[in-house]
């Protein structure tokens, strides 16, 4: 995962309320109607938290006739985990630091 998606899927979850959904969707696939007397928020407010976990790939939506069920994509959730877990070595930025004598020591 690139620094940017793991960026834009780290600001997704940025938020307590969609860190509630994400939890709650563990669980079982959710409707927004479920989730507005959850949260004791507009319905358009919950979609719009939705939206963004849904633009960063953390849920999924399906139609079932009238009723739009969210889903929590774990796939997405475990590549997350796994990018925070293995971020690239970038101690060669220090190093060329160092040999340009620009490396701050606080004593």
């Amino acid at each position: 995962m690139t620094f940017e998606k793991l960026a834009d899927t780290l600001k997704a979850l940025a938020d307590p309320t969609r860190l509630k959904i994400i939890s709650l969707l563990r669980i079982r696939d959710c409707c927004v109607c479920e989730l507005v007397p959850i949260f004791n928020i507009s319905q358009p407010a919950i979609s719009k938290h939705l939206s963004r976990l849904k633009t960063a790939e953390l849920v999924r939506e399906t139609r079932k006739g009238q009723w739009v069920f969210y889903s929590l994509n774990e796939k997405r959730l475990a590549e997350t985990g796994l990018a925070l877990s293995h971020l690239p070595d970038l101690s060669e930025h220090l190093k060329k630091l160092e040999e340009q004598g620009l490396l701050v020591t606080c004593e």
